[in-house]
Parts: C-alpha cells; structure tokens; sequence
C-alpha cells in the first residue's frame, strides 16, 4: 500500500520531510441501486451552470466533493456537476468511472496541505508538494488534475506578497501537464496564537485577488455572515474572482435533530434546500459545496439550486440562522488569541461539526486525536468568552466535544 493512501494526504504531507425525497429511502449500510440513483437525478434535474470568470469554464452552481457517498457522487454526474473537491481522495478503485471515461468534461482538483506540520505549524515545501502531486495523480488513474487547491490558504498577508513558493510548484505542475488552473481554500488566522502575525480570511483573501495568480478560492460563508466577508464577495465578482461557498450548513443536521426547535421550520422546505436556493441565487457567489452524506440529502438539497427563495424557505433560513448562533461556532477565530492554553478552539469546533452535522465522526476523533492540546486542557478560566461575538459558552462546548470525541 502506497503512504498515500495508507496515511492520507495530510499525514503524507506532514511527515514528508427534510424535503420528502418520494421513493428514495436506502437503508443505512445498503448501497442505492441504480434505479434508485436515476430516480434521485431525475427529482434534482439537469443543475443550472456558471463560468468560473478567470478561465471562461462553465461550473454547476453547486459543486461535489469525492467526499460524497458513491451514490450521491454517481446522482451529482448524472445531475451534470462537473468540477469536483478533494478529487485526490480517490483511487483507482473508487474513481467515478463515468468521470475517467469523460475525463475533460470534469474539473477535477487536488488539496496540498502545508508540510511538516498541520495548517498552523506547517509550511510551503515546494518539493514535498511536487512528489505528493505526482503521485496522487498516479494513484487516482485520473491522468492530471485541472485544479490545484493550497488547502487551509496563506497565514498572511505578508505570506501572500512574500513566500512565492506554491506559485513555483504550480508553475513547474502545470509545464509537465499535471495541473493546469490555481486555486486556493481560505482560513482565519488572525488572533491564532500558533500562527504568529496570522491575518483574517478576509484581509488574506483581499490580497490573493490583488496577487492576481489565483482564479479562485473557498472560505467559510453562510446564511447571516457579517458585512466584511460580503464586501469580498462584491469585489471578488467586479474583478472577475471565482468564489466558492465552504461550510455552508452551520449546523442544519443538528437542527433538525432537536426535534422540539425543528417542529418550528415551515411546512414545505427544509434547510437545506433553502440554503441552496438562497447560496445560488440570493448571493455573489459563483458557486457553493455542501456536504452531503446520502442519497436522499443530495435531493433534499440539490433539488433546491438555482430556484427562487420563497417565504418559507426565508422563514427556514432565519431559524436556521437562529439556532446556529445559538450551538455553532463560526469559527471567527476571535477567542482563539486570549486562550493561557493555547488550545485550537476553532479547530476543535470544526471538528465537531464534521462529527455532529457531516456524520464523519471516525475523521473527527482522528483529526482531534493529533492536536498536541485537546480540550480536556481547558482550565475554565473563561478568558476568551468576553471575545465570543456568539456569546457561547466555550469552556462548556470545549468539554462537550472531549466527552465525544476524546
């Protein structure tokens, strides 16, 4: 077995020096049958597309993700995406053979991760990043990948203006044929005590698309975000910069699993599907990525794209909005800074979402089990709730995610 895929690509790097889908139930542990995938596709429909500006390449307004279940990757073809995250998660085993038999209708892109390190301690090895590219191109079968992603972005601005070296790699990739546009995914690091001098999303994000290297990037946006991360989005579309909406639910799975707060959603939505209707046509983005962990959520959500906002789903979104706030960090990063500890906070509560909304519990305890501090080393000592914008309780949260994934 390759290190690749018996470690992962981030294990790799670092160690290199609602809705009611009608007729759609698959039983837990049973994979969709084919009639089940055509019936789910033909309930979403063809997805309506949009150009990534920079490139002129038509995109579905929702992209996948190899991520996906199997089944909802096989529905997410048929429905038309064709620009899909993570695509060096797969292998030759379990790339989409549809997507290998037509390979240049699909935009496939690879994440790099920082080396020798995690997103805070890592850095820009531009060898390290070469080997992992060839052979993750070996390993998927997939002859090359469209788009390579820096995953997790720059720490800085000064990053951006000063470390050339994810340029080099994507420059000396795409002369051998191994990639051929840039992109990137966008943290905040402002306030991060691991990540000295560390800038927000927005100020980072501000710089890349003055850089002018990159076509386009990922960040976290949802329904309800503030008026800064607006702004980038306003100039972002007036400089012709592609932008792709990232955790995007804010906890929509939970809600729905309070069964006391989802008796208040409205009839004849979910939020899911508002949220696709309201990321598609209510904002500037080009396009969105959801998580999606089965075939009936990929119709939930999907069926949504690119229909107009109606007063329930506004309704649903509000709640949604609400309840969010309430139980699910957005992980500004603004507490992270006053924390004696020093722990991660806004990775622990990332985390948790993997394991409460995206079902990925398995990931979540491993990626929580390689922090060097975990939230059992929270000493209550409440500093960082005055610099909660959410006020929520963290030192309770923190404690909660231990007692589940520690």
């Amino acid at each position: 077995m390759s290190i690749h895929h018996r470690m992962g690509r981030r294990e790799f790097i670092a160690t290199s020096a609602g809705v009611v889908t009608a007729g759609i139930g698959v039983a837990c542990g049973r994979a969709a049958s084919t009639e089940e995938i055509a019936q789910a596709a033909a309930q979403v429909g063809r997805l309506p597309m949009r150009p990534l500006p920079r490139s002129g390449r038509e995109v579905t307004v929702l992209i996948g993700s190899a991520s996906w279940s199997p089944d909802a990757v096989e529905a997410g073809i048929r429905c038309g995406i064709n620009y899909w995250h993570k695509a060096d998660d797969w292998d030759r085993r379990t790339v989409p053979q549809a997507i290998l038999k037509n390979r240049d209708a699909h935009y496939c892109e690879i994440c790099v991760d920082r080396a020798r390190g995690n997103h805070e301690t890592g850095v820009i090895d531009e060898e390290t990043h070469y080997r992992f590219v060839k052979q993750s191109v070996q390993e998927t079968g997939l002859g090359y990948f469209d788009d390579l992603m820096f995953h997790f972005g720059y720490h800085s601005v000064a990053e951006v203006k000063n470390n050339q070296g994810f340029l080099r790699l994507f420059e000396r990739l795409k002369k051998e044929g191994l990639v051929r546009h840039l992109c990137h995914s966008q943290h905040n690091y402002r306030g991060n005590s691991r990540v000295p001098g560390g800038d927000s999303a927005v100020e980072i994000l501000t710089a890349v698309m003055e850089q002018g290297a990159y076509e386009h990037a990922q960040f976290f946006y949802s329904y309800g975000d503030g008026e800064a991360i607006n702004n980038v989005l306003k100039a972002a579309k007036a400089q012709g910069f592609g932008t792709t909406a990232m955790k995007t639910t804010r906890g929509a799975s939970r809600l729905l699993n309070d069964r006391e707060f989802a008796r208040k959603l409205p009839a004849g939505t979910t939020p899911h599907n508002a949220l696709a209707r309201w990321l598609t046509t209510r904002t500037d983005l080009t396009n969105a990525i959801v998580q999606i962990n089965s075939l009936r959520q990929f119709v939930d959500t999907f069926s949504g794209a690119g229909k107009p906002l109606r007063a329930a789903d506004h309704q649903a979104l509000e709640l949604l909005a609400e309840y969010a706030d309430r139980e699910v960090c957005r992980l500004c990063n603004d507490c992270v800074g006053h924390c004696p500890q020093g722990l991660a906070i806004a990775d622990i509560l990332r985390y948790e979402r993997y394991a409460r909304d995206y079902g990925e519990r398995q990931r979540a305890r491993r990626l929580y089990a390689e922090l060097d501090r975990r939230a059992d080393s929270c000493l209550v000592c409440g500093n960082c709730l005055p610099h909660c914008p959410q006020k929520l309780n963290i030192p309770q949260k923190l404690a909660g995610v231990h007692r589940m994934l520690g």
